[in-house]
């Protein structure tokens, strides 16, 4: 009988993951991530928390979280830094049957990437493939929950939602109003407070494993860095936890200028770690 290369696969574990019925597994994580939404929204804490608990230990959202950072995210073959870029069928079986939340989270892979249109770089922090799975799986615990109560005009890192539906809602509001405020925050994912995040996390089972993959650390060159503040860019779980820092203890001034020249100059305070809508707390017209 000959024997198996290192890199080869049995023919039936191969089958068994190429078989594997994903239509069947994504209308049943679909069908309990709908059920979260809908817990949240009439506010029935303990529903979430408990069907939240189911989708962790289901085999479907393990064996989809493992398809997704193995075959379909597009960085699916940048290594952490345990080298590890692919996967076959049978290391990815493995990796499914023995997928969960706990456990020491390992640091981060550092990488730098040139800006568009810029001569500054930006850092990515690449996790390992173990770690992201596990990243992918608290995100899909995590989404549902969160879309219930985000701004419903916010369309950055939000699941079925485009820059395309962002274009229409400008399209539509910009009939009455001929200017509009661009804005960037500065440093966004670098200064992110750690403590301010996790006490957003209404889940004391994820708080702790969140905890550690935010102080997990970076290897910059051989060198380890500790993380007090900030999310490292190209983590799976970093866009849904970016989304809800955004605002956090910060004092927007609005702009609108009107056909008349007056100017209407709206102070505004949201509060720390809430995308939801807040009442303005300063009112102040000027004329020039």
């Amino acid at each position: 009988m000959r024997q198996l290369m290192d890199n080869e696969t049995p023919h039936g574990v191969s089958d068994e993951w190429s078989t594997t019925p994903w239509r069947k597994l994504e209308r049943y994580l679909y069908r309990l991530q709908k059920r979260i939404y809908k817990a949240k929204q009439r506010g029935d804490t303990r529903a979430v928390r408990g069907l939240k608990r189911v989708l962790k230990r289901s085999k479907a959202a393990k064996t989809l979280a493992v398809r997704q950072v193995t075959q379909d995210n597009r960085g699916k073959r940048t290594a952490g830094i345990d080298g590890v870029k692919n996967l076959n069928p049978a290391e990815r079986l493995e990796m499914a049957s023995t997928l969960a939340l706990v456990g020491k989270a390992s640091p981060v892979r550092r990488i730098w990437i040139p800006k568009p249109g810029k001569d500054e770089k930006r850092p990515l922090g690449i996790p390992t493939m173990m770690e992201r799975a596990k990243q992918a799986l608290a995100k899909m615990a995590l989404e549902p929950e969160w879309e219930a109560v985000f701004e419903p005009n916010s369309y950055g890192f939000r699941p079925g939602r485009s820059c395309h539906d962002a274009i229409e809602q400008i399209h539509t509001a910009m009939r009455k109003e001929k200017y509009i405020l661009e804005a960037d925050i500065q440093g966004c994912f670098d200064n992110i407070a750690h403590k301010a995040l996790l006490d957003k996390v209404n889940d004391p089972a994820l708080r702790p494993i969140l905890k550690k993959w935010l102080e997990a650390g970076v290897i910059d060159q051989d060198i380890f860095q500790e993380t007090e503040q900030g999310t490292p860019q190209g983590g799976v779980i970093t866009p849904p936890t970016k989304l809800q820092t955004f605002f956090f203890g910060v004092g927007l001034s609005l702009i609108r200028i009107d056909p008349k020249d007056d100017i209407d100059l709206i102070l505004s305070h949201f509060h720390p770690l809430d995308q939801g809508t807040n009442p303005l707390w300063s009112y102040t017209r000027i004329s020039v």
